[in-house]
């Protein structure tokens, strides 16, 4: 029993808070309520599992906001320009790839702390979109090619939604089902063991960084699609979301552990949690109350369950012994 709450326990924790938004607060528990939730939650679930994989391989990626909305303002730049929306797509994610390669070599080549690698790149990012657009928004009535990425639908499903599961799958079965996905979960819970196993640690953390720019692009895309519109701070409003997700997602279903299905579980709680909060009429400061409590919830949350099956090992090994 007690492993089904530590598994669980947070998610039904959220969905007892749903139930109550459900009851009290007029129109959540609607269809297009919920689809409406379901599309905002794709762009931070998408940035957010680019987080989880980098934070997999014990490494944190500061830098994934700052990277997608400038790969958000290169993307509209070609576009307005009138570029054909295959090249605009390319450049946004080869921008965020770019970025991610970029923080792996300072990492693991110059030895770089994570943190302050990409806190820099976060900086340089931010110029930079600051830079191409001169302040000035890049708006506009964008080709149906590239705003239907974000906008279209496909058997009555949102794109948005179908872009978010797919990516979700295939972050699942890097991690569950290859055998890099295994080194890079190695890699991350036990550094100098997995390299003295031959695992190629410093190929992992490169591997996990670059992932994450590349998922910051493709929320680059997906956002100034849904919009038809780039500025240099679009996706800043989804930095903390996206921490908070992988966050509250390491307190279920592999607690201690960045995992797939608990981070777009903890994203689209956080959505539904600020919708639920609008619909009641609570101010707008109240949603960042909220997430500060999460994310500092969370993390002491997964810290007692990781010391929890550390010291649960330790036992079990002197028992053995």
């Amino acid at each position: 029993m007690s492993g089904v709450l530590a598994r669980f326990g947070t998610a039904f924790a959220g969905l007892l808070v749903l139930l109550f938004f459900a009851a009290f607060a007029e129109n959540f528990a609607s269809l297009g309520n919920l689809a409406i939730v379901l599309k905002e939650t794709a762009f931070l679930a998408i940035l957010a599992i680019g987080f989880a994989l980098a934070l997999t391989t014990a490494e944190l990626d500061l830098s994934i906001a700052d990277v997608a909305s400038l790969a958000a303002v290169a993307t509209g730049a070609l576009i307005q320009g009138g570029a054909a929306p295959a090249v605009a797509v390319l450049v946004g994610l080869g921008v965020g790839l770019g970025a991610g390669v970029l923080n792996g070599l300072t990492v693991t080549v110059l030895k770089v702390p994570s943190l302050i690698a990409t806190l820099g790149m976060a900086a340089m990012a931010k110029g930079l979109g600051f830079m191409i657009t001169q302040g000035v928004a890049f708006v506009g009535r964008w080709p149906r090619e590239f705003t239907g990425l974000g906008r279209g639908s496909l058997l009555g499903v949102s794109n948005l939604i179908w872009w978010m599961a797919g990516i979700g799958f295939l972050a699942w079965l890097l991690l569950k089902w290859t055998r890099t996905g295994l080194h890079m979960v190695a890699t991350g819970e036990a550094d100098e063991a997995a390299r003295l196993a031959g695992i190629r640690t410093g190929r992992m953390k490169r591997l996990g960084l670059a992932l994450a720019g590349l998922l910051a692009g493709v929320t680059a895309v997906l956002l100034a699609a849904s919009l038809s519109s780039a500025t240099p701070n679009m996706a800043a409003d989804h930095f903390l979301y996206a921490i908070a997700a992988v966050l509250l997602g390491m307190t279920m279903i592999e607690p201690g552990r960045p995992n797939i299905p608990g981070t777009l579980l903890a994203a689209f709680m956080l959505k539904a949690l600020g919708n639920g909060l609008v619909l009641l009429g609570a101010p707008y400061y109240a949603q960042d109350i909220a997430l500060g409590a999460i994310i500092i919830g969370s993390v002491a949350l997964s810290a007692t369950v990781m010391r929890r099956a550390a010291f649960t090992k330790k036992l079990n090994f002197r028992t053995a012994g």
